[in-house]
């Protein structure tokens, strides 16, 4: 042990040598990032501060919306600055702290999806039950639940990864530290822990994406038997941006899972690796304002008012 090198600090991908792409590169992530801030911050405020969107379903994309802004908080501005400033280093914690914010927020995120179909399941499919069995109550305990099936999980991955320290390399080919890269350098003993951990996780993710596909297989059996053209048109408005938000959050695991780990730097490894991390972020509350008339509503209301009344949006 005396010889080995213990690294304390990791080098992350930079696919130029030129300064002038590595800043144009910052700013291009800049972008990206203010507009996936953008999109969710007003999402989450037009929801707030619109009585008529205060409904648990509402309650859950505006929680969805804050897992997203956080989500791509925990990459893109180390990145951006990274990428301005010519700095190609993380430090051992920080890498630490990412590794752990990403899981926690895809994992939350997994969770909600979970409880949004169960939501658009007793809605659609037992209308008559839906105040008596989703209450707000019920809500609480729910994104409460969430959240803690987050932190436990995150904490249980972070902690294996971390738990020995780095000797044989410190090259991370990814702009941010990526789960994959961190297995790739770590000891055997961490590995081996991972691929007992990694099946079981698995598990999980396919018993919950089993219970929404379920979920959504059930309500669209329901509104295809609806008579009325005016509710099945109502109950595919509040379902479809659900289901596109789920497709697109199961694309974005499959890129993780069977996307290759890369042994060097590349536009294609970045390209990867931003569909999974920036996309989802980024599209999510296009597809909510895009599709939900209530949202778009409130939000055409809200810069209605700033305008009218600068100041006064509450």
């Amino acid at each position: 042990m005396e010889n080995l090198t213990i690294f304390t600090e990791f080098l992350l991908m930079d696919i130029s040598s030129s300064r002038e792409l590595q800043v144009l590169q910052g700013l291009m992530f800049l972008v990206i990032y203010l507009g996936a801030l953008t999109g969710n911050f007003l999402t989450i405020m037009a929801i707030v501060i619109n009585p008529h969107l205060h409904s648990p379903m509402y309650f859950f994309i505006a929680n969805l919306s804050f897992i997203d802004l956080c989500f791509i908080s925990v990459t893109l501005p180390k990145m951006t600055v990274n990428s301005l400033t010519g700095n190609k280093t993380i430090s051992l914690p920080e890498c630490a702290f990412q590794i752990y914010l990403s899981i926690l927020f895809v994992a939350t995120e997994l969770a909600f999806l979970v409880v949004m179909s169960y939501d658009r399941y007793v809605a659609i499919c037992h209308p008559l039950h839906y105040g008596l069995t989703i209450t707000p109550r019920v809500c609480t305990q729910a994104a409460g639940g969430s959240w803690a099936a987050g932190l436990v999980y995150s904490a249980i991955h972070t902690g294996t990864m971390f738990r020995l320290p780095f000797t044989e390399t410190n090259v991370i080919h990814q702009y941010f530290c990526d789960v994959s890269q961190i297995l790739r350098i770590a000891s055997s003993d961490v590995q081996f822990s991972e691929s007992i951990a990694l099946p079981i996780s698995a598990g999980i993710v396919f018993l919950c994406s089993f219970i929404l596909f379920k979920s959504y297989f059930d309500i669209f059996s329901m509104v295809l038997r609806m008579h009325s053209v005016e509710a099945r048109n109502k109950a595919l408005s509040t379902c479809t941006q659900q289901l596109a938000i789920l497709i697109l959050f199961v694309i974005s695991l499959l890129t993780v899972v069977f996307g290759s780990t890369a042994n060097e730097a590349s536009l294609s490894n970045l390209l990867v690796a931003m569909f999974y991390s920036v996309v989802p972020p980024l599209i999510n509350p296009i597809i909510y304002s895009l599709r939900n008339r209530e949202i778009n509503n409130a939000l055409g209301r809200m810069f209605h008012r700033f305008f009218e009344h600068p100041g006064k949006v509450f």
